[in-house]
């Protein structure tokens, strides 16, 4: 059998010509338009109504959206953000990119923010809270919105693997005061190159998020046309989405729902034929299917001997990395779960061009591995 690849560009590529994606780039590139185009607005406009989300914009990348998303909120130097330590760099790096401070609190045994040691972090520094959605699967929001209201605190929502995904009755990102997402090109719905988006409740911070993702240029106040237009009050950055990324995202919009009915029900049979478990966990897009074992290493040598390729999400967390070390006080700070869990954690092949074939494979070869080791397998799935 040919080698399962963890993640398959061709395929999905191929699907989208036939769905006529040259076509649609040939439409962007005639209009002339690069940036800010009707093709940027069409798309954002069918992003926000998939969300059902009133206010946002795109911008380049999943680490832009959370760090204007920061700055929009007005944290800044000495500020502290209470996150989770178990998650990508980019959670962390924004934080210390607008010069605040991370806390970190433990995750729970779905690796998402244990929302009972919050409050233990909170100090009249604490400016703000970044729940992760990791894997495809929400935080408990009502908790934490509960704790922010009580100590006046910001939410800004890592939606960077859960777009597509509920708590409750309403999509992620309409929770937090922002909603930041990644459409990196592995992400539920990716780009071919690198993309964001930023949900937000009011049309002020929208206004300023238009500001701040380009240089912070006053764009329609008439105050400053002798400028040109071209005149900042605001310091911003560079975090445009061009048009040519917006229209292949736009085309791949229209197959959301049914690429996440895909990834839920190949989870299914993982959860199934896996862990005997017939549950399925409705509110998780399965941007990631991750187990744990302790015979992580053992049990992905010989998935590799099966030509079998896995991943590792995450193998360090990020308070063990060189930079962010600093923030991590052994004395207070109690991440035992986090660190646990980085060593037993791997994802399985999961996305949307994956053949059935292929999955019953993974799924053959992880039962002779157990039946062989007597391996004990857990999942993260909040079931």
């Amino acid at each position: 059998m040919k080698k399962i690849n963890f993640w398959e560009f061709k395929e999905e590529f191929k699907f989208l010509k036939s769905k006529k994606i040259f076509n649609k780039l040939k439409k962007t590139l005639e209009s002339g338009e690069i940036f800010f185009g009707k093709t940027l607005k069409k798309f954002e406009k069918n992003f926000l109504n998939f969300n059902k989300t009133r206010y946002g914009l795109s911008v380049k990348s999943g680490t832009d959206a959370l760090i204007l998303s920061l700055m929009c909120a007005g944290i800044k130097k000495g500020d502290e953000v209470i996150t989770v330590s178990l998650t990508a760099i980019p959670t962390i790096s924004s934080i210390v990119t607008v010069g605040a401070v991370p806390m970190f609190v433990d995750v729970n045994d779905q690796c998402l923010i244990d929302v009972n040691q919050i409050e233990k972090k909170i100090s009249n520094k604490t400016k703000a809270i970044i729940p992760v959605h990791l894997y495809g699967q929400p935080c408990e929001l009502n908790k934490i919105l509960q704790i922010a209201k009580k100590y006046k605190l910001k939410i800004i929502e890592d939606c960077a693997q859960s777009f597509g995904a509920k708590y409750g009755n309403k999509f992620v990102g309409n929770y937090g005061d922002f909603g930041c997402f990644s459409f990196y090109p592995t992400k539920i719905l990716g780009a071919y190159g690198d993309g964001g988006f930023i949900t937000c409740k009011n049309k002020n911070d929208l206004k300023k998020l238009n500001q701040l993702r380009f240089y912070g240029l006053e764009i329609s106040n008439k105050k400053h046309l002798k400028y040109k237009k071209y005149y900042s009050n605001l310091h911003g950055i560079n975090s445009r989405l061009d048009n040519m990324q917006a229209s292949i995202l736009d085309l791949k919009l229209q197959f959301i729902k049914k690429w996440i009915k895909k990834r839920q029900y190949y989870a299914r049979l993982y959860n199934k034929k896996i862990l005997n478990n017939k549950k399925i966990n409705k509110e998780h897009v399965y941007h990631l299917f991750v187990l744990r074992t302790l015979r992580r290493n053992k049990i992905i040598k010989y998935l590799k001997t099966k030509n079998i390729n896995v991943g590792i999400h995450y193998e360090n967390p990020v308070h063990k990395m060189k930079p962010y070390k600093k923030y991590f006080h052994n004395k207070y700070d109690n991440l035992i779960n986090s660190e646990k869990i980085s060593k037993e954690v791997f994802s399985l092949p999961l996305h949307p061009f994956i053949k059935e074939n292929e999955i019953e494979k993974i799924i053959t070869e992880i039962k002779l591995f157990n039946k062989k080791n007597k391996n004990e397998i857990l999942s993260t799935d909040k079931i």
